[in-house]
């Protein structure tokens, strides 16, 4: 008989995620993903202005407020009809690039790469072959042999004084950790820098936006950040050349540092490119617009169904029916009143929690759908629709990846193995290399326009009598992300949204259906029931986003063993 474990909370994610899986003969037969938290600022929204909704949405989560703001506001701007200003449109491309560029090296680093790299084996590395080996793999000026001794002492420090501090409670010796130490040892070394590189990101997002998180210079309309080229307090030059050096250090690091990271690993772990495939549905959205019309888009959006990347079919503006007409969501799974499918603009928001059943109600996360179909989102969705449209900086980057990755692994690889755990990280990097590229080239494109005298950052929205609705989408670190509005006579009558990780971390739909982290699960390879490893790879690649305990339980419900882990 088969073991039932329960990982409650999954950890290193932002929120609150339960995790069940069956597991017999060394692999998982079965799965459930269930949230285990209440979402309600949907209906502590109705009745108010709609012009403040952003302020609100940016609570959903505690990291990725930026995102919601962003959609919050197109939400608005789609039901209104409202055009913003080019400038408008380049600060927040720079906000949310620069937000994309700290959160995609957190989750690598900080968040994930601990499923992989045992840190506890980099004390038994040699630092000269460590940097030999990074040496052949980037030129970046922080690997050499004296930074590998220093890191490694550092870590011998931590070891002798039982101060592991975030390391402490690891998987180390797991039997499924299969990193030589020297590879270890340098996933610490660029571990501790990213924390450097992630904060240096982020520094760009507090300068426009006034401080992160809970960005503060968002409109309905457009922006709240003058510019004035002799005003101390407005976006001047010197703030300007200040995000330019940042994001150009930023830039430099991932380009030498994440991406080679990502393709070593990768290629030393080769058997999870065949693991955690699931959905191969996928769904993303155009981003970074170029005009003041949401029409033209220098990050592509479009659907794939069933891994054919030939029959790619493209999101094409900020108002594509498309996108609107074929987003819906279940409740069948859901701790909610009813047990409907409905659009968006039609749903409720009344909780109604039961006992945990697989077979019933079992997850506080509802169900989306496309056309009916479970679709994947995150950057392996925006990867791959851009490699099937022929997006220039995509196929660059993700041919460099594959091809540093294959010759390591000594093979030839092609984007048909982004289909997987590995792949979802291979693909992460791609994007934060593409969006190092567009966030200095909007940043460019607002330094030319400013350098035409156009300073314009903002148009006054009006809310005529009667209904409109609305919806804005963003390409967010986690995916596609999109909010709905229904606005009566100036007031917000509902609010929906729905997010990335409701898209891949939802339960089964009226159809049986498995969401994205379910199905892709089915397969994983588990070593050790008691140590669920594998578990957490897969779940992870997709990034949720928080930490306490793991325990798990038998088919009966009973503890079998209790572990404390990052």
């Amino acid at each position: 008989m088969g073991k039932r474990i329960t990982i409650d909370p999954i950890t290193r994610i932002e929120g609150h995620l339960r995790i069940d899986v069956e597991v017999d003969g060394g692999s998982v037969k079965n799965s459930w993903s269930s949230g285990q938290m209440f979402r309600g600022i949907e209906e502590i929204l109705k009745g108010r202005d709609p012009r403040d909704a952003w302020l609100f949405t940016q609570r959903f989560c505690g990291v990725c407020t930026t995102v919601h703001a962003i959609a919050s506001v197109r939400a608005v701007e789609n039901a209104l009809g409202l055009e913003i200003p080019i400038n408008a449109q380049y600060i927040r491309n720079v906000i949310v690039a620069a937000h994309c560029l700290h959160d995609h090296i957190v989750h690598f680093y900080h968040l994930s790469a601990l499923d992989w790299v045992d840190v506890v084996s980099a004390l038994d590395a040699d630092p000269a072959k460590t940097a030999a080996l990074a040496e052949s793999l980037s030129p970046w000026p922080r690997n050499g042999q004296k930074d590998m001794e220093a890191v490694k002492a550092r870590l011998k420090g931590f070891v002798a004084g039982g101060q592991l501090g975030i390391f402490t409670n690891g998987y180390w010796g797991h039997p499924a950790m299969k990193l030589p130490p020297e590879v270890n040892l340098l996933a610490v070394a660029h571990y501790l820098q990213a924390l450097e590189y992630q904060q240096k990101a982020n520094k760009v997002v507090a300068i426009l936006g006034s401080k992160t998180p809970n960005i503060q210079n968002l409109a309905v309309g457009g922006v709240a950040n003058p510019i004035n080229l002799d005003n101390q307090s407005a976006i001047n030059m010197e703030k300007l050349f200040m995000m330019k050096g940042l994001l150009e250090e930023v830039r430099d690091f991932v380009q030498q540092v994440y991406v080679p990271d990502v393709a070593a690993i990768g290629a030393m772990y080769a058997p999870w490119l065949g693991y955690g495939a699931g959905v191969t549905n996928y769904l993303a959205v155009p981003d970074l617009p170029l005009d003041t019309k949401g029409t033209k888009f220098d990050l592509p959006g479009g659907t794939i169904f069933d891994g054919d990347l030939a029959g790619v079919k493209t999101i094409n503006s900020f108002q594509d029916p498309y996108f609107r007409d074929n987003v819906s969501e279940s409740i069948a799974h859901a701790w909610y009143q009813g047990d409907w499918d409905r659009h968006p603009f039609d749903e409720d928001t009344v909780p109604n929690y039961t006992d945990f059943d697989p077979e019933k109600k079992y997850s506080w996360v509802k169900a989306p759908r496309f056309q009916g179909h479970p679709m994947q989102v995150g950057p392996l969705a925006q990867v791959l629709v851009g490699y099937a449209s022929g997006h220039e900086l995509i196929k660059k980057y993700a041919d460099q990846v594959l091809a540093t990755a294959g010759a390591i692994a000594k093979t030839k690889l092609g984007p048909a193995v982004l289909h997987s755990t590995l792949g979802r990280h291979a693909a992460r990097a791609i994007r934060t290399a593409v969006m190092g590229d567009l966030a200095l080239k909007h940043l460019g494109l607002l330094i030319e326009n400013i350098g035409k005298g156009d300073v314009a950052t903002f148009v006054p929205p009006t809310f005529p009598a009667g209904e409109q609705r609305g919806f804005g989408f963003h390409e967010a670190p986690r995916g596609t992300l999109s909010h709905w509005v229904v606005i009566r006579d100036g007031k917000i009558a509902n609010y929906q949204a729905v997010v990335p990780s409701t898209w891949n971390a939802g339960p089964r739909d009226e159809k049986g259906q498995k969401g994205p982290y379910e199905a892709a699960l089915v397969g994983n390879p588990i070593a050790d029931a008691e140590k669920p490893l594998e578990v957490l790879r897969t779940v992870h690649s997709f990034d949720p986003c928080l930490a306490c305990a793991i325990h798990t339980v038998d088919v009966e419900g009973n503890e079998i063993s209790r572990v404390r882990t990052l």
